[in-house]
C-alpha cells in the first residue's frame, strides 16, 4: 500500500532528481566565459568532449536556448577546445560532441589534414583565444582516405590527396591489397592519418609545442564511427 509518507518521499525523490537534471542542463547551457575557460585544464577539456559524445550516443543531448547563447557570446568568445575534422556530412563535431555556440573552434577539410592555414587557425585558437585542447577527429569509411588508397587523380583533389602519403606509408604486405574496398586497410590508414596529423602539430608549430610543453594544451587524435556515433580515442 502506498502510504502518504511513502508517496511524499517518492515525490520528494523525484523532484530531487528532476532538480539535479535541470541543474546539470543549466551547467551545460552556460556559455564559456574567459574566467571559465581559464579555469579549465587540458584534461578537463578532453573529459568534457568525451562526456558530450556519451550523451550524443545515448540520445541524451542537452537542449539549450541557442538564441540566448548567441546574445551571450556576441561580444566575446572563449571556446575551451579546437577540433580538426573532416567535411563529411555525417561527422559534424558540435553535434558529435554535444557542444553548442561558443564551446569549440572547428576547422573542417576533407580527410582532417592540416596545412599552414589550419595550423595558423589552431595557433589562434590556442595561443590567442585560449583553447585548452586540440582534437584531430577522423572517421571510418572516409571518402578522402579511400581516394588516397586508390590513388585518384582529379583536379585539385590530386594535390589534397598527397597529404595522406605518410599514413599510406604505414601499410605493409600483411594489410592486403591496396584497394578502397579493403575496409580494414582503409581504417588503418584513417587512424594513422589522424594520429600522425595530431603528432605533426608540435613539430610544425613552435607556438603549439610551447603550449604543450607548458602543459597548457593537450593534443589528441580520435576516430568517429559513422555507424554508431561513438568516438574512440587514439592517444
Amino acid at each position: 500500500m502506498l502510504t502518504r509518507r511513502l508517496f511524499c518521499g517518492c515525490l520528494a525523490g523525484g523532484l530531487s532528481l528532476a532538480a539535479t537534471a535541470v541543474h546539470a542542463q543549466s551547467l551545460e547551457c552556460a556559455v564559456f566565459t574567459p574566467e571559465r575557460q581559464k579555469s579549465t585544464a587540458p584534461d578537463d577539456a578532453i573529459a568534457r568532449l568525451k562526456a558530450g559524445n556519451e550523451r550524443f550516443t545515448a540520445g541524451k543531448s542537452v537542449n539549450c536556448d541557442l538564441m540566448a547563447q548567441v546574445k551571450q557570446t556576441a561580444s566575446n568568445q572563449s571556446p575551451y577546445a579546437a577540433i580538426v575534422g573532416c567535411i563529411d556530412s555525417r561527422v559534424p563535431p558540435e553535434l558529435v560532441f554535444d557542444q553548442r555556440i561558443g564551446d569549440v573552434f572547428c576547422a573542417r577539410v576533407a580527410g582532417n589534414i592540416v596545412n599552414t592555414d589550419i595550423i595558423g587557425s589552431l595557433e589562434y585558437s590556442t595561443k590567442v583565444a585560449g583553447a585548452k585542447a586540440i582534437v584531430v577527429l577522423g572517421h571510418n569509411s572516409c571518402g578522402a582516405i579511400k581516394s588516397a588508397v586508390d590513388n585518384v587523380k582529379l583536379g585539385n583533389i590530386t594535390a589534397l590527396l598527397k597529404n595522406f602519403q605518410p599514413a599510406l606509408a604505414t601499410l605493409n604486405k600483411a594489410d592486403g591489397h591496396r584497394d578502397s574496398h579493403n575496409n580494414p586497410l582503409v581504417q588503418k590508414v584513417a587512424e594513422a592519418n589522424a594520429s600522425l596529423t595530431a603528432a605533426s602539430l608540435t613539430k610544425r608549430s613552435p607556438i603549439i609545442k610551447a603550449l604543450v610543453d607548458a602543459k597548457q594544451l593537450k593534443i589528441v587524435a580520435a576516430m568517429h564511427d559513422i555507424t554508431t556515433g561513438k568516438v574512440s580515442w587514439l592517444s
